[in-house]
């Protein structure tokens, strides 16, 4: 709808003056809304909230029930690259059935994120940072579309 707008010249049309559009501009907000995501977990990381990597996250998730099958997380986020091995994604995501997913990242993303090359399975403890990374991911997704 973005690259529409600008084809249409809408934007100059509501500033009622020219306005200059980047060529890319559907690009350069798509660029922004992941950066905003990444740094909303990367401040979970610098808080302690965020375990990363196939054991931890495992663990993590395992010990989401207490002994009499309470949850004790349940505002945790999972978070998985989109380009990691579906099989392993797959193992994961079974651990915590219900939990809440963000999958629209790949493994660089992720890992610059949280400090680290790559990162396939992370976790954010729920919190405000959490809803706020819901929120914007939600969004991101809404801008890319059903076929992204």
């Amino acid at each position: 709808m973005v690259n529409t707008a600008c084809a249409k010249g809408l934007f100059r049309y509501q500033a009622g003056r020219e306005v200059k559009i980047p060529a890319d501009f559907a690009g350069l907000v798509d660029g922004l809304m992941v950066r905003r995501c990444l740094d909303l977990i990367g401040l979970a990381r610098r808080a302690g909230k965020v375990v990363a990597g196939f054991e931890k996250v495992q663990a993590r998730l395992r010990g989401r029930n207490d002994n009499n099958g309470h949850n004790n997380n349940g505002g945790d986020v999972l978070l998985q690259a989109s380009d990691g091995v579906g099989g392993g994604r797959d193992k994961i995501k079974a651990l915590a059935p219900g939990i809440r997913s963000v999958d629209v990242f790949k493994a660089r993303e992720l890992g610059r994120a949280i400090g680290r090359d790559q990162a396939v399975h992370v976790v954010m403890a729920g919190g405000k940072l959490a809803e706020s990374l819901i929120r914007e991911a939600n969004r991101l997704m809404a801008f890319r579309g059903p076929d992204r």
